[in-house]
């Protein structure tokens, strides 16, 4: 039996390029070519009003259907939706450095955060970034030309991971730091206190965010396949631990099922979108979670 083609937005297929900036126009140009139309045309744009024809308009754009009410021409005005500021809050704790499925959760993170300030940009909105561990590491403030964009991916291209997570910490400074509302993107794997976590987004709902996390975790995190005797490394300054899987995977799958549950809770009682997302997700679900919610933000009126 032939082996089924990959997708090109595949996260294995990725990962094995290099740079950042083009796994992000990868991925981009990846989910648009399986639209039905271009999002450098759609995305962001939405009809005003419409106004009379003038010598030099666009014939493409006039409304034939008012011509055949009125016998006059009008053209469709559309207005771009611009000056969003979208902020990447990106983890980089030392946890986010495993991986079981060829693909480390900091890679997987990285491409995420890459992704998006690429679309976020193309829109002419603007992309800020926020890259932590126990604390914030490095901001760059919101920007959208061209030579931000270089900054964001050298930034994100020369993040090791490392430290601890404090990630309800970090949110508060974060609420603090950013005070035009906004859309906040938080790409992590949330491991700590999931009260904590909570706590942390709900301070940035408090401030007029909207907020989308994107939760990355390995599915070995998730489904626990271990079967044999096996050494466990400790991340974040945590020790190794030699153990029967068997004697731990009921008791393990249970907490991770109770974290989940509470943080998905939380998040639909803040208006919080969250999206599950494992290593072996494709790219393209970031992508198209994002553009919804930018639809739902400025359909609200909340642009910043």
């Amino acid at each position: 039996m032939a082996e089924t083609a990959r997708s090109p937005i595949d996260p294995e297929i990725i990962s094995r390029v290099a740079q950042i900036h083009l796994r992000a126009r990868m991925v981009v140009e990846g989910y648009v070519s399986g639209l039905h139309r271009s999002p450098y045309k759609g995305f962001s744009v939405e009809f005003a009003e419409h106004r009379e024809y003038v010598a030099g308009d666009d014939l493409r754009y006039l409304d034939w259907k008012v011509f055949g009410k009125s016998d006059r021409y009008y053209v469709k005005q559309y207005e771009e939706e611009t000056n969003l500021v979208c902020q990447l809050v990106v983890d980089v704790s030392e946890s986010m450095d495993f991986g079981t499925e060829g693909v480390r959760k900091h890679d997987y993170a990285l491409t995420v955060a890459a992704s998006l300030a690429y679309l976020v940009t193309s829109q002419h909105d603007s992309a800020g970034l926020v890259l932590f561990d126990e604390g914030i590491r490095t901001v760059l403030q919101p920007g959208s030309s061209q030579g931000h964009l270089r900054r964001i991916f050298a930034s994100l291209e020369g993040a090791e991971p490392g430290g601890r997570t404090s990630l309800g910490v970090v949110l508060a400074r974060v609420a603090e730091r950013v005070r035009r509302r906004g859309l906040v993107v938080v790409v992590s794997d949330l491991l700590g206190d999931v009260n904590e976590v909570i706590e942390g987004l709900r301070r940035l709902r408090s401030r007029g965010h909207d907020v989308i996390v994107f939760h990355v975790l390995d599915p070995a995190e998730i489904e626990f396949p271990f079967e044999r005797m096996t050494l466990f490394e400790g991340l974040e300054q945590f020790p190794e631990l030699l153990a029967d899987p068997k004697a731990l995977r009921q008791a393990y799958l249970d907490g991770v099922s109770a974290f989940q549950d509470a943080l998905r809770a939380a998040c639909l009682g803040e208006r919080i979108d969250l999206v599950e997302m494992d290593t072996r997700t494709p790219l393209d679900v970031a992508l198209s979670s994002y553009l919804a919610k930018r639809a739902a933000s400025g359909r609200r009126g909340g642009r910043a």
